[in-house]
């Protein structure tokens, strides 16, 4: 990812704006839309982030006219919420413009043109949506849409918002009303985080959500890849860092699949890793080369999204040696072992993101002698055996419980 600084022409004046640019050098464009703490650490961590997925970004500095340069700190919000009185909404309109046209002519910028905005900037989004030439839009809590719905119908493209719950600048009454007007369209969607305040996707502000972050990243992504691209085909990625992994177990090519900073985490053992200096320590002293010669996956389902693939398997090995990453600690036993194992696997742009891998810990026990499925609701290979033949008999853990109900 490469950044510079882009000077903007417009009637009155010229501002500068931030240019983002994918490692592949050129893509789609998006202009995002800062909160009224301007061009801050925030805006500049989201123009890397959407860089990474593929995308020329760029953001301009809509406060040039009254504070050029600005870029507060969170902490500053009184000295935001005055900058946010002095600025023309129009004007602002205006330059959305002018910055469209710059992305556009910049030779790096190839197809089409999207807006995402925060707060301030969600506003800005959809008004620029409704009066200038974009592809698509994405609204984060954008607050005063509600006094604009008059310009809902001069929407011609497709376009999310993203609102929390309980935000008490985005209130019960705007998100209603917002609500209601995108029900009127098959291209627009309205999504409410439930728990998320305002700001919930910014993650140095205490109203952060994680969850409600990521899902609004993954419907975002969505739609950017159907609106604008670019299209990868993750599966094919997918697989070609399994067969690193698990055939040639090479390390140096398997976190070459993987973005900068990537993470991995096995969540029945919480083993695995979070940058890339500790998880090419994992993968090649506790993973690559800890997993037997034996070992196999066995492909049941495949779903592919958008910026995700989620994969169902039957993973199986003989535990003749110890296994870090799934029986840490426990010497080998000689068993067999064949369990159901679901991947779902991240990616930014063409690279893996994150793994988060998960499978019946307990069934694993079962099968290596460690924990009696006589004596407990568990159960051993039949886990395996029956994702594969649904007629194989279901409840028999519940004995009598269920013999009771016929």
């Amino acid at each position: 990812m490469t950044s510079s600084q882009l000077k903007i022409t417009v009637a009155d004046g010229e501002f500068s704006a931030l240019v983002t640019r994918p490692a592949c050098g050129s893509g789609p464009g998006i202009i995002l839309i800062q909160e009224i703490f301007g061009l801050n650490d925030f805006m500049r961590s989201r123009a890397e982030y959407f860089a990474e997925e593929g995308y020329v970004c760029v953001v301009p500095d809509l406060f040039w006219r009254i504070a050029p340069g600005t870029g507060l700190p969170y902490e500053q919000a009184d000295k935001a919420f005055a900058l946010r009185q002095k600025f023309d909404i129009e004007q602002g309109v205006e330059d959305l413009g002018a910055t469209i046209e710059a992305l556009k002519a910049l030779p790096e910028q190839q197809g089409k043109v999207g807006a995402i905005g925060y707060c301030l900037g969600g506003l800005m989004a959809y008004l620029t949506a409704a009066r200038k030439p974009l592809d698509c839009a994405v609204s984060y809590y954008g607050v005063g849409i509600e006094n604009y719905l008059d310009e809902f119908n001069n929407l011609s493209v497709p376009m999310i918002f993203h609102m929390g719950e309980t935000d008490p600048v985005v209130p019960p009454a705007a998100q209603t009303a917002l609500s209601e007007a995108v029900a009127t369209r098959e291209d627009c969607k309205a999504h409410l985080y439930p728990g998320a305040g305002h700001a919930f996707a910014s993650p140095t502000r205490k109203e952060f959500n994680k969850p409600a972050a990521m899902m609004a990243h993954s419907r975002t992504i969505a739609l950017l890849r159907s609106a604008m691209g670019p299209i990868y085909d993750l599966s094919e990625l997918w697989d070609k860092h399994t067969e690193y992994e698990f055939g040639a177990r090479d390390v140096d090519a398997t976190m070459d699949t993987m973005v900068a900073e990537p993470y991995v985490n096995h969540i029945p053992t919480m083993t695995g890793g979070v940058g890339y200096q500790h998880l090419k320590r994992f993968y090649t002293n506790h993973f690559v080369f800890s997993n037997p010669d034996d070992t196999s996956l066995i492909p049941v389902s495949r779903t592919i999204g958008s910026d995700r693939v989620v994969d169902e398997m039957i993973f199986c090995f003989t535990h003749d040696r110890e296994i870090p990453w799934m029986l840490p600690g426990v010497a080998p036993t000689g068993k067999r072992v064949e369990i159901p194992l679901i991947a779902i696997i991240n990616f930014r742009g063409d690279k893996l993101y994150h793994e988060h891998i998960y499978w019946d810990q307990a069934s694993v026990l079962v099968q290596v002698g460690l924990l009696d499925p006589n004596t407990l609701p568990v159960a051993g290979v039949e886990t395996a055996r029956k994702l594969i033949d649904e007629t194989l008999p279901s409840n028999e853990l519940m004995g009598d419980t269920w013999a009771k109900s016929a």
